[in-house]
């Protein structure tokens, strides 16, 4: 069994607790053979939506990866990658970053707030009712469609992220049921333009998203797929990529997805 986590974040994202060469060394504690680094580039300001105006500063994320490789065990491979959330809010902004990058070996496109009326990061969307909260979870879809449009990523992040803050946070006891045909429209994009998700294994809860939608994705074709616990501290690295994988099999994958320089490389489930 290879075991990967595509989806965690260092010191060089605002809300995470440990380095780079700490990450790498949970990781082959945890048994994973390879880690991929995707810490946030975001083209707005930390948790507003107010675009930026200034460029990204990628100095201190060339430093870590570079510190992280010498350190590192020599059981893990070490991928650098970055999260680039809500990119349509900011489309110019983001691409003149990608233009400026080093070198990348994995991109996750992800949506991470909502447009008016709700006008914030989905971690404070206060719905009152769950009314209000399904009319946000439209709103989110027609964001997360007009990504996988502009498409210049690997991997959609965590499909169904606002679930984890509507009924882990807030008591709410949502599912996507309802808007199938608005999810099914999002896959067969993915699927069409050559693009992924992941499963983000969510600290161990209901993965995002979870077996109906990895069906779904599965029987309209796709494959493209990795794993990610979205770690953000050092204990969190690798947790449920195990069941993570054991999900997929059960989904009808045969195998799922690592990358070097953006490029998918396979691995047997």
């Amino acid at each position: 069994m290879y075991l990967a986590d595509y989806h965690t974040h260092t010191t060089c994202s605002p809300d995470a607790r440990n380095t780079m060469t700490e990450m790498a060394a949970a990781a082959a504690a945890a048994g994973l053979q390879e880690i991929c680094f995707t810490d946030h580039v975001e083209p707005l300001e930390w948790n507003v939506t107010v675009p930026k105006t200034a460029d990204h500063d990628w100095a201190p994320l060339k430093r870590a990866f570079a510190e992280a490789r010498s350190a590192a065990p020599e059981s893990v491979q070490l991928r650098l990658g970055i999260e680039i959330g809500d990119a349509i809010w900011n489309i110019d902004w983001v691409e003149r970053q990608l233009e400026r990058a080093p070198e990348l070996d994995f991109i996750i496109g992800s949506v991470h707030s909502l447009p008016p009326p709700a006008d914030c990061n989905l971690a404070l969307f206060p719905p009152a009712d769950e009314t209000e909260a399904r009319a946000g979870l439209a709103d989110y879809l027609d964001s997360v469609e007009r990504m996988v449009r502009w498409g210049r990523f690997q991997v959609v992040g965590h499909l169904t992220l606002p679930l984890r803050y509507l009924n882990e946070r807030r008591g709410f006891h949502l599912t996507f049921d309802g808007f199938e045909d608005r999810l099914e429209t999002i896959l067969r994009l993915v699927v069409e333009q050559g693009l992924g998700i992941e499963v983000n294994t969510n600290h161990g809860n209901t993965p995002l998203p979870d077996e109906k939608w990895l069906r779904m994705y599965r029987a309209l074709g796709g494959e493209i797929i990795t794993l990610g616990s979205d770690a953000h501290r050092a204990d969190g690295v690798g947790c449920a990529i195990r069941e993570g994988q054991a999900l997929l099999r059960a989904c009808g994958f045969r195998r799922f997805c690592t990358f070097d320089r953006r490029q998918p490389v396979w691995h047997d489930l």
